[in-house]
């Protein structure tokens, strides 16, 4: 299996189970774009990863997980990371990783907040993994179509003004990203999201884009990363800060409504795709 193959195989395998209608998009994406975003990730020295999509009044499994897992996969290949996230999230995690904490709610504020943190920290790459995506009437929504704008600090800007890359890992349509596919969202029964991004990764939970993202790193760079993955410990790590699942909206250690070994399958299955992989059959520089 080389590059190209890997990648169409995995990009297939993020969309099997069609929970939210994402295999239905993806063939509006060009396909590649695993790859494209892992050597956006490879070629940076610096990367900002956002997340945090808010659940009543605390934040979801889904996003944090695979941030934490791609954050420490970055740093293991020399890269400097923060995690961008509001509270509760961004207190729950300030104490073992690099935090930038997100604190404006309206347009404005944000702005000047996303202008001032990208010019001191300079991102090469900017990365939104399940963080609420402004709508059009420039409000956030939630899939039950319950308007959550008061609880969503403000990450659009920090994609569309950064004068690196963006990628973005959506699987629902409302997610930072998703106004790539804006027309195609539109025919979801949802308030999609209007912002875009360079790379677009879907998948059947974002957390598991991520993990491909970490796949990709490990068949570009040649280091061993997806093994390092510590799913079922990442989950009770966030259940114990108050996660909770966005679905169930209950503190348990699942993804989406999904049990962990979901999750752990989907890492099984990214493994083996890896371990088919052959450097030998690649003729370009990687």
């Amino acid at each position: 299996m080389n590059l190209s193959e890997l990648t169409e195989s995995m990009e297939q395998l993020l969309v099997e189970r069609n929970l939210r209608r994402m295999a239905e998009l993806r063939p509006a994406l060009e396909s590649g774009y695993v790859l494209r975003a892992g050597r956006l990730l490879a070629d940076a020295d610096s990367v900002l990863i956002g997340t945090g999509f808010p659940v009543l009044e605390t934040f979801e499994t889904d996003g944090p997980l695979g941030a934490i897992a791609l954050y420490k996969a970055l740093e293991q290949l020399g890269k400097k990371c923060h995690l961008a996230c509001a509270d509760p999230l961004a207190g729950a995690l300030d104490q073992d990783f690099e935090v930038l904490k997100l604190q404006a709610f309206d347009l404005d504020s944000a702005r000047r907040e996303a202008e001032s943190m990208l010019a001191t920290l300079k991102p090469d790459v900017v990365v939104s993994i399940e963080r609420p995506g402004l709508a059009e009437d420039n409000r956030y929504y939630n899939m039950r179509g319950e308007d959550i704008s008061i609880r969503c600090a403000i990450f659009d800007y920090y994609l569309t003004l950064s004068p690196g890359s963006s990628v973005a890992i959506g699987d629902g349509g409302n997610e930072i990203g998703m106004g790539k596919l804006q027309a195609e969202v539109s025919a979801l029964d949802i308030h999609g999201a209007a912002t875009s991004c360079d790379e677009l990764l879907i998948a059947d939970v974002s957390n598991w884009g991520a993990y491909a993202l970490v796949a990709i790193l490990e068949a570009l760079t040649h280091t061993r990363l997806l093994a390092s993955v510590e799913h079922h410990e990442t989950l009770r790590y966030l259940s114990e800060r108050g996660s909770i699942d966005g679905v169930t909206r209950e503190n348990t250690l699942t993804e989406d409504g999904l049990p962990a070994s979901a999750g752990a399958d989907l890492l099984g299955q990214l493994q083996q795709r890896l371990d088919e992989y052959d450097p030998s059959q690649e003729n370009e520089k990687v």
